[in-house]
């Protein structure tokens, strides 16, 4: 039987799956972003990743995460870090045609 984490996780399209892991992967994205797009709560997002991802590049993603944690988290991020991507990155999270 599956659980109601589960069944959410069916609800997203193959775009929208691409687009999570992306923004989990990218440090300046905070979790609370991703819980305004797509209703995830940090836990919840961690349990996505460990289903999407292989098991060691759910580990490798972990330990960033949880280096880098004070940039995924808005409360605790410095003043001077003030928007969740790279300024040559497009809304779809590409950086493709830079160097």
């Amino acid at each position: 039987m599956k659980n109601k984490i589960e069944k959410s996780f069916e609800d997203f399209s193959n775009e929208q799956i691409d687009r999570i892991i992306r923004m989990c992967w990218e440090d300046r994205t905070p979790f609370e972003a991703i819980y305004v797009q797509f209703n995830l709560t940090p836990n919840e997002a961690v349990k996505f990743m460990r289903k999407a991802l292989a098991p060691k590049d759910f580990k490798r993603w972990r330990i960033r995460a949880n280096n880098l944690g004070h940039l995924k988290h808005l409360k605790t991020r410095p003043n001077e870090v003030n928007r969740f991507k790279c300024s040559r990155q497009n809304m779809d999270g590409s950086t493709k045609g830079y160097k």
